[in-house]
């Protein structure tokens, strides 16, 4: 049975990028991150990009071609419009958000929290890169509000997730 699954912020050839991931070249980043995804995503697989899959340029896109499955973009704020044409020319669909299952909603960028409060449950999202969207919950025993992982939004930068796309059941 196919699989859905999301990622973000792939950065395809872009070096300064690739260094503060910790590789020594935006090559070797290139392939990790193919060889991540074609270790999970299947020929019949469904995959979200959630934007960034260059750096405000369209050579790169050639890179899309080597992993496997159907792919869907969301873009990024680095993502160019003028460079959509190309990108379909390796892609199933390019959108700017997307409502997913009724009450996710998958974006770049994460929405405002009032958008989960009354219209969404989770955010799936990317261009936070290694950060992590932080709430608050009361605590009983210490009487305050302590510092927690926001539960309503689910970060899948490339760098977040071990540079492997994650299902809906990965994630939540």
């Amino acid at each position: 049975m196919a699989q859905v699954r999301f990622i973000a912020d792939l950065h395809f050839n872009h070096e300064n990028c690739a260094f503060h991931r910790g590789f020594a070249t935006a090559e070797d980043m290139n392939n990790h991150i193919i060889e991540q995804w074609n270790k999970v995503v299947h020929k019949k697989d469904v995959t979200y990009i959630l934007g960034d899959i260059t750096m405000q340029k369209s050579s790169g896109y050639e890179l899309l071609d080597k992993l496997n499955g159907l792919k869907h973009v969301v873009l990024g704020n680095h993502d160019r419009r003028q460079d959509v044409p190309k990108l379909l020319n390796h892609v199933a669909s390019v959108g700017g958000a997307i409502k997913y299952k009724k009450k996710y909603m998958l974006t770049h960028i994460p929405i405002h929290g009032n958008e989960l409060k009354y219209r969404f449950s989770i955010n799936i999202h990317g261009h936070v890169h290694a950060n992590t969207i932080m709430g608050y919950e009361w605590d009983f025993l210490r009487g305050e509000d302590t510092e927690v992982i926001h539960p309503n939004y689910r970060n899948v930068s490339a760098e977040n997730i071990d540079y492997t796309p994650k299902t809906l059941k990965e994630l939540i």
